[in-house]
């Protein structure tokens, strides 16, 4: 039996979705296949940190959690991230990050 990490008692779906369709994020981490993105082999880089790409789809998992599918344009996968995952790469008026 798979074992699965819920990051505490956290419900994000008590509120809106952090990130808008279209939005650019980064990829805070290094992401590796899990088994589940089909023709990659488990272990194998997906995006790295880093990498940039626009949010597609929003989704849920386990009724707790926002999933983003972000295209990441360098590699130009399609992976569902988590919101702790993920940092806005759009910059704001002052110049810094949003």
């Amino acid at each position: 039996m798979s074992k699965i990490v819920r990051d505490g008692w956290v419900v994000e779906l008590d509120g809106p979705p952090q990130y808008a369709h279209g939005q650019k994020v980064r990829s805070r981490f290094m992401v590796r296949n899990d088994g589940t993105f089909p023709g990659k082999d488990v272990g194998d880089i997906l995006v790295k940190k880093g990498e940039e790409g626009y949010v597609i789809s929003i989704g849920t998992f386990l009724q707790q959690y926002y999933i983003y599918g972000v295209e990441f344009l360098e590699s130009g996968f399609r992976v569902g991230m988590k919101r702790k995952e993920l940092e806005s790469a759009e910059l704001l008026i002052d110049g810094g990050r949003a």
